[in-house]
């Protein structure tokens, strides 16, 4: 080869490197820069109508497709499989699969067929939990002494499953969620995003906090704007489900005129309250030690769907959660937000099969009640 040749390929190759903008580091990166926004695959209303699954047991004996058929049975036509990772405490720089709790991919493989027969949507949701939290640390507080080496590790993992989602043929994969302290990295979540769109070619998503989901500079780069819903919506009163409606109003239109500059649909990642009597006041606080009160939960449920189902900017929601293995407690003195035995499933089932084709007002509710009633639920499979 020429020496002109030869120096006319290696100014090439400085430009595109130049145009790609990052520097690989190991398996991540350590340098991202910026990107435009990726096309906008569209959602219909209410096209993700589901309940969520976690897969923390790795135990084979674990009957994970019992508990599908049950969702299926509720009439959802949406599972969202929520898988984990782990770091020892918000300070950690390392994040990693335990493989007491991380199922192979072959079995997760397997419980999306099963789904799919099921006529199932997939949504697929990697968390990343703490394994030894010191005082009132959460995934939200996270903040490692080395960001890149957090980075990388995240990375891996979320790609791990971005390439397991397209493997599978799962609707929507959720990049992360919650990781509030992270989200100011928008390069690195551009970046990430990336990533993940070269490796699947489904919708994207990423679940913010109830409260921090505008803080989000990034929602361009997803499909899909994904949201909790732990407002607190009593303030100390009772929870009937008109003070909880009117909550959602405003609640609502504030939702809304922001999500209209964003352009992209929303899904409830996370529809739940504990079965507590605090529950419309602390909807993520499931370790107080409050009384159970079902009619409560059932009443949060209620006047959620009153106020979002059929909402034309709605992409679907998941309930939190259900029953994820034998020994489990449900019923109305368990206090988790498993709906399994409460009145809050009948509630859900109404919803779930909210908007039918045929279905053009709101399904009825029962007359409100301050107390649990006799005839409850018994849990699905038992």
């Amino acid at each position: 080869m020429g020496k002109d040749k030869l120096i006319i390929l290696i100014i090439f190759a400085m430009g595109l490197l130049a145009g790609i903008g990052f520097r690989l580091r190991g398996n991540g990166a350590s340098e991202v820069g910026p990107t435009g926004a990726e096309p906008l695959k569209s959602s219909s209303a209410g096209e993700f109508r589901g309940i969520s699954l976690q897969l923390h047991n790795s135990d084979p004996e674990i009957p994970y497709e019992k508990y599908v058929d049950e969702i299926a049975e509720t009439g959802a036509n949406t599972i969202c499989f929520v898988v984990h990772a782990y770091q020892e405490n918000c300070s950690s720089t390392s994040i990693f699969l335990d493989a007491r709790k991380t199922l192979p991919n072959q079995r997760i493989k397997n419980l999306i067929s099963h789904a799919r027969r099921k006529k199932l949507k997939i949504v697929l949701m990697p968390l990343v939990l703490l394994e030894n939290p010191r005082k009132n640390e959460w995934r939200g507080k996270i903040s490692p002494t080395n960001w890149s080496e957090w980075w990388n590790d995240y990375y891996d993992y979320i790609l791990r499953y971005a390439k397991l989602s397209q493997e599978a043929d799962v609707d929507v994969f959720v990049v992360g969620s919650e990781l509030l302290t992270t989200q100011k990295h928008e390069d690195r979540w551009r970046f990430l995003i990336r990533r993940c769109r070269k490796i699947y070619k489904g919708k994207l998503s990423y679940s913010a906090n109830w409260d921090r989901y505008y803080a989000v500079k990034w929602w361009d780069a997803v499909d899909i704007i994904g949201m909790t819903t732990y407002h607190d919506l009593a303030g100390g009163d009772k929870p009937t489900v008109d003070r909880l409606m009117k909550s959602w109003a405003g609640i609502k239109k504030e939702i809304l005129a922001w999500q209209a500059k964003i352009n992209r649909p929303i899904l409830f990642t996370e529809v739940g309250w504990p079965n507590l009597t605090t529950c419309a006041r602390y909807p993520w606080n499931y370790c107080l030690d409050e009384d159970p009160d079902p009619a409560a939960q059932a009443n949060c449920f209620e006047a959620f769907f009153r106020t979002w189902a059929g909402e034309k900017d709605v992409a679907g929601f998941l309930v939190w959660e259900w029953r994820s293995y034998p020994a489990q407690k449900t019923g109305p003195d368990d206090p988790s937000y498993v709906p399994c035995g409460k009145p809050s499933l009948e509630v859900i089932r109404r919803y779930l099969q909210y908007p039918s084709p045929r279905q053009e007002a709101l399904p009825d509710r029962p007359a409100e009640t301050t107390t649990a009633p006799a005839d409850i639920p018994a849990t699905p499979g038992r």
